[in-house]
């Protein structure tokens, strides 16, 4: 049964990726990484945002924490809850990645948005997730490629219906679609043809999503600083920030991986007020992911192919933004491409507050702000 955005994996590639995981391993055992920074961040200002798989869990984050984040940017995602725990759900009504083994089902109701507006309420009312009123103040970008085959424009239609349904006032709900875009994470000049679905699934559209997603969120920025950069790039240690529960002999099922990547601007790090960002990658963008194809810049898996090429790190020096990349990784059969928990894999809470990967994000969200004053 295939998975959500997962194609069948060659055996070849299967028994490479299997033995390079083995080595992965090893050499996370081996060099311990640090843990975030406790910096002077306001938790109230953070927004999130992702792609595909990361799109459906950006939504997650923000509906389970609403009364914390301040906006989101959505890149072929869909609606909170969309799959209702079911694979078969999301790979056919909310999506097409089950295609050809499970036929496409996606339609302009496939979703079921008033379904999952009482789906959403009833999990407010049993205190799993923030009560969805807060939602009203956020602001929200979406994004859809009118070419994207894996999840089709339908998709993000439902989702503007699912957040109008919530309260979220049109003037703060900014739905763009782009014409030559297939199912690609949009960027200015980095990246595949626009309209290519392939890895890394990064595409040369003239469209900054990372400039669109945060000044929509956050208003007018401040011009990028020419050339690289100048803040540094921090590889930190995800399990510190798992859930207790996880941290044992199930913490193979949470599918994080052992280290994820933090932008830290020189003003942030030197304790100026600053705000957070959370960029999530899609299925097969993870630094552990094998690919099929040499990813851009050579080596055998994507590395930081997504955390430094985005774009987000560009606004983030001249507008107080620390920007956290957190890293899902493959489960052989659970989910060998490395997506984001929207279907249910790693346990039936994984759109609420109890959810391992929702828990994880929200300690490292914590303990980011730790030392605000």
């Amino acid at each position: 049964m295939p998975h959500p955005l997962i194609a069948p994996t060659p055996p070849g590639l299967a028994r490479r990726a299997g033995i390079f995981a083995v080595l992965v391993t090893l050499a996370n055992l081996a060099i311990a990484a640090p843990p975030l920074p406790a910096l002077n961040i306001d938790v109230k200002q953070t927004s999130v945002s992702g792609i595909s798989s990361g799109g459906f869990m950006a939504v997650q984050f923000q509906i389970a924490h609403a009364s914390t984040v301040k906006g989101a940017g959505v890149i072929a995602g869909g609606p909170f809850y969309c799959s209702r725990d079911d694979v078969l759900t999301a790979v056919s009504r909310c999506s097409c990645t089950g295609e050809p083994s499970v036929p496409c089902s996606v339609t302009d109701s496939s979703a079921d948005v008033p379904g999952l507006l009482a789906a959403t309420r009833e999990l407010a009312n049993r205190g799993l997730i923030d009560p969805p009123s807060h939602v009203a103040t956020q602001k929200v970008l979406t994004v859809s490629g009118a070419r994207d085959t894996l999840v089709p424009p339908p998709i993000a239609r439902q989702l503007s219906n699912f957040y109008s349904a919530l309260g979220l006032p049109a003037a703060n709900l900014s739905a763009v679609t782009l014409a030559n875009a297939a199912h690609t994470m949009p960027t200015a000049n980095f990246g595949i043809a626009c309209g290519k679905e392939d890895a890394p699934y990064i595409g040369k559209c003239g469209f900054d999503s990372a400039k669109n997603i945060l000044s929509w969120i956050y208003g007018p920025l401040k011009a990028a600083p020419t050339g690289q950069p100048k803040g540094r790039f921090i590889e930190f240690d995800q399990r510190t920030y798992l859930p207790s529960t996880a941290q044992s002999g199930a913490s193979w099922k949470t599918g994080l991986d052992s280290t994820g990547w933090l932008y830290v601007p020189n003003n942030c790090a030197k304790g100026e007020p600053c705000r957070l960002h959370i960029a999530l990658h899609g299925c097969k963008q993870g630094q552990n992911f094998l690919p099929l194809h040499p990813p851009p810049g050579g080596g055998l898996y994507n590395g930081t192919t997504f955390v430094k090429n985005t774009g987000y790190d560009r606004w983030a020096d001249n507008n107080h933004l620390v920007i956290l990349y957190p890293q899902a990784v493959s489960i052989p059969m659970l989910n060998p491409n490395g997506c984001w928990d929207w279907w249910g894999y790693s346990g039936a809470d994984y759109a609420t507050k109890n959810g391992v990967q929702i828990q994880t994000l929200k300690a490292m969200v914590d303990r980011l702000g730790s030392a605000r004053h």
